[in-house]
């Protein structure tokens, strides 16, 4: 079996097990079982299932990682690379809410080492992201009322609610709700004194299509 196939029905098969036994009422036999694959296979590619969680996880942070680089690497408006960054970290949350839901319920249990890469990786995103907000506030256009801290947080416990609320069965497609949590949180920065005439939707949504 190719690599890409091994990892991927081994990580479906964990989340799902994950998700209805919980992680530590799940063994390894009940994965590599439930897979398709044999033991051996999966610890060619897992070391445990401490390390099966985290690439669980791993995933998510990395696709997220490599888009937040790209976008950022484009350059632009600060408006529009930190709306592109919002919309996309949305999206695949929404598109992976399956994995991120098991994983924060489960995160306690990963083994220190673990842990400590998973916070680093997540600060590493936290202070690109917060740069942008920096930056926007240095250009005048966001407020500075309130500590970066928090108005990042306002926006990241939206992203961690989504698994309360988000189903495929939503009114909204993933894009919209991507783009309407995205507009709340952009008008929150906003300057009271700023005022802006705000793209379409449309046109928010080709120029994040367009990637």
């Amino acid at each position: 079996m190719k690599q890409s196939q091994v990892v991927s029905d081994v990580i479906r098969a964990a989340v799902e097990l994950f998700a209805e036994r919980g992680y530590a009422n799940t063994s390894v036999q009940d994965i590599v079982d439930a897979a398709g694959v044999t033991k051996g296979a999966m610890y060619h590619y897992f070391e445990s299932k401490d390390d099966l969680l985290f690439g669980i996880y791993d995933r998510v942070l990395s696709l997220q990682q490599s888009h937040l680089d790209a976008i950022v690497g484009e350059g632009g408006d600060v408006d529009d690379v930190l709306r592109a960054v919002c919309v996309d970290v949305l999206e695949t949350s929404i598109e992976y809410l399956a994995e991120g839901t098991v994983f924060f319920r489960s995160m306690d249990m990963l083994s220190e080492p673990r842990r400590k890469e998973v916070v680093r990786r997540r600060r590493a995103y936290n202070d690109e992201f917060a740069a942008l907000v920096r930056q926007g506030q240095r250009e005048g256009n966001y407020r500075d009322d309130i500590p970066v801290p928090v108005l990042i947080a306002h926006f990241f416990s939206d992203v961690h609610y989504l698994s309360y609320w988000y189903s495929e069965e939503s009114p909204e497609d993933r894009t919209l709700a991507a783009v309407q949590i995205t507009d709340l949180f952009m008008s929150s920065l906003r300057r009271p004194d700023v005022h802006t005439t705000p793209a379409g939707d449309d046109a928010r949504v080709a120029r994040h299509d367009a990637r």
